[in-house]
């Protein structure tokens, strides 16, 4: 099978975001000692306390949500309900080629972090989370890792696509 330019790459977006992920959890599992109910971890600042890196083992999803489920109930929504909506989401973004450059680089992105999140829950039955933004109480997240970061903003430019295309249509 010849590869176009187009698909090639999609699967290169998608490899590379799973990579630089996978890359940043290895190097936060073996450097950063991991924060428990006992032990606090370490809080390394990268840019004085608004943002940090500490390494946090979460079983659920975003923020944390569904940890608490019974673990088949979690198996169903964090691991076979995501790998089918990737699955069509990556079909639909193979089939539809009218789909414009951006478009494709969101949706690739999507694709490529939830493989990569998805890949932590089966090899390791948790995904690693690591950075930590904190701008005084004027915005502040939980904590998140590259493969939820790349689903972000994948997402933010669906949306802002969202918007332009409704704009040029009024």
């Amino acid at each position: 099978m010849k590869l176009n330019k187009r698909s090639t790459y999609i699967i290169l977006v998608i490899v590379l975001t799973i990579v630089i992920d996978q890359v940043s959890k290895v190097i936060v599992r073996e450097h950063i000692t991991l924060r428990t109910e006992i032990n606090p971890g370490e809080r390394i600042p990268l840019i004085g306390d608004a943002f940090i890196m500490m390494n946090v083992e979460n079983t659920g999803a975003f923020l944390g949500m569904g940890s608490e489920l019974n673990p088949t109930l979690r198996i169903v929504l964090l691991l076979i309900l995501p790998i089918l909506v990737l699955g069509y989401v990556l079909r639909y973004i193979f089939k539809d080629k009218t789909l414009d450059h951006w478009s494709l680089f969101a949706f690739a992105s999507i694709i490529g972090g939830g493989i990569a999140n998805v890949f932590d829950r089966i090899a390791f039955g948790k995904v690693t989370d690591f950075l930590f933004i904190d701008l005084g109480g004027v915005f502040r997240t939980g904590i998140f890792n590259l493969a939820d970061l790349s689903v972000t903003t994948g997402m933010i430019i669906l949306v802002f696509i969202s918007f332009r295309k409704k704009k040029i249509t009024k």
